[in-house]
This record gives structure tokens, sequence and C-alpha cells, in this order.
């Protein structure tokens, strides 16, 4: 039957806004996702020269006056500079740590690394669990429930552990973390703690670098020999185990109790 002509047609389009707006948000974490890479790679492309000790070594004596002239200027850019490179993920994040270890001294260096690095890895965290933890899930659910699970009792300890051993690239502890249930404050406080170790490693080598062109032309080498560098290597792997073994051991004493009342 033909509807009258005087009869307005309160039908919907196919494509209602709800749709409309659903179709423009599905692309906004890819848009953003493209964005950080984009930023990410032309950032280390124009300034990733200014961080190498190389080209630092050069800049030597007018980076001791800038720091005199200037210390509350200085202190900012350097966290501002460590938290862009370990936020967007950049590699020389180590040769940031050894640099501000030499320029600052060990106590400074300590505590504007510790905080900086935090803030920097939280904020991989977020943006990780912001543009790729619901495609995760969404793929990977059904598999990951009982894993999710596990991980919100003993996210903290296992982020612990592997803060301890400096095998696993933090960037990809960041990362991967961003797609777990772990919460922001307990990944804060846990980086915070766990990260401190290797952090007092690095900068206690930094800080023993008499000029930044000898740390430039030997690196880790300046401050540690070889047999040095493994023999700490296997203490922090050691330190990192020893959570898990304690743990261990604590879950067998409470079975054996458990079994003898």
């Amino acid at each position: 039957m033909n509807r009258p002509a005087n009869k307005p047609d309160h039908s919907l389009p196919e494509n209602g806004p709800g749709e409309n707006q659903k179709g423009q948000q599905k692309w906004i974490k890819p848009i953003t996702l493209l964005a950080v890479v984009i930023t990410a790679v032309l950032l280390f492309w124009r300034f990733g020269e200014f961080v190498e000790l190389d080209y630092l070594a050069t800049k030597e004596s007018q980076l001791q006056d800038f720091r005199q002239q200037s210390p509350l200027l200085v202190y900012g850019i350097a966290l501002g500079v460590y938290v862009l490179v370990t936020g967007l993920s950049l590699p020389g994040a180590a040769a940031l740590s050894l640099l501000y270890a030499w320029y600052f001294g060990f106590i400074p260096g300590v505590i504007l690394i510790s905080f900086a690095s935090t803030l920097g890895a939280t904020i991989a965290f977020l943006t990780s669990r912001f543009l790729l933890r619901d495609t995760v899930q969404s793929k990977f659910g059904d598999r990951l429930t009982s894993f999710n699970e596990h991980l919100k009792q003993q996210g903290a300890f296992y982020l612990f552990t592997l803060r301890l051993i400096p095998l696993v690239p933090f960037f990809v502890i960041n990362l991967v973390m961003g797609l777990t249930p772990i919460r922001i404050t307990t990944f804060w406080w846990v980086s915070q703690i766990g990260m401190l170790p290797g952090t007092c490693v690095y900068v206690y080598a930094g800080s023993r670098v008499p000029t930044l062109q000898t740390l430039a032309d030997e690196g880790a080498g300046a401050v540690f020999t070889p047999s040095q560098l493994i023999q700490i290597t296997i203490a922090f792997a050691m330190l990192g185990l020893f959570p898990v073994a304690a743990k261990r051991l604590l879950s067998l004493r409470n079975r054996s109790q458990a079994e003898k009342t």
C-alpha cells in the first residue's frame, strides 16, 4: 500500500546516528596508535643523535656550564627527556641513565631516574592498555580468562620478579602489563621499588666515570670489567628468583602444616 503523500516518514535511515558514532569510534584507537608510532619514529630520527653519548661528549663543557647556570631548568629538561624516551619506548634509556649519573651524581641521579623511569613506564603501560588491550581481550578473551584471574591475585608478585631480572627489557614489560588487568597504582609502586636496584647499579657506574668522553668510548666497561658485568647479571638473576623461591617454600610449609592438622 502506498503511503499518503501528506504523512511524514518517521522511519530511521539504515545507518542511524548511533551506528555512525560507533563507526567513528572504531577508528580512534588505530589512528591514535599510528600517531604514537609516527611521533616516536620522527622524534628518534630528528633528535636521536642529541641523546647519544658520542655527540654529548663533544658538548661536555657546555653541559657543565648550563647545569651551574640554570640547575632547576636542567633538572626539568632531564626529567622530561627521560619520561619521553621511556614513555614512547624509544631506545637509549640505559645510555641516559649513565649520562645522568655522570652529570648529576649518585644520589640526585638515583632520585631523578627512579621517578622519571617509573612515570615513563606508567605512560607506556597506559598507552598499551588504551590502544591494544580491548583488541587482545576480544580475540583471546576465552583463553585468557584463567590467566587474568590468576594475575589479579598474583600480578604484583610477577611484576616485581620481572623488574628485578634485567634479562627482560623493561619496555616489553610495560607494554605487556598494559594488556593485563593489573591496577595502575599497583603497577606504579611495584615498578618504583622493583627497578630501584638496577637504577642504583647504573647510576653508580655512571657516577664513577671521570669524563663523558670516557663513558662514550668505553661504555659500562669504563667502570666494570667483563667479569664484573657477568657477576652483576648473575646477582640480579638470583635476586629475581629469590621471591619465586621464597613463595615456593612458604607454599610447601603451609601445605605441610595443613597436612599435620
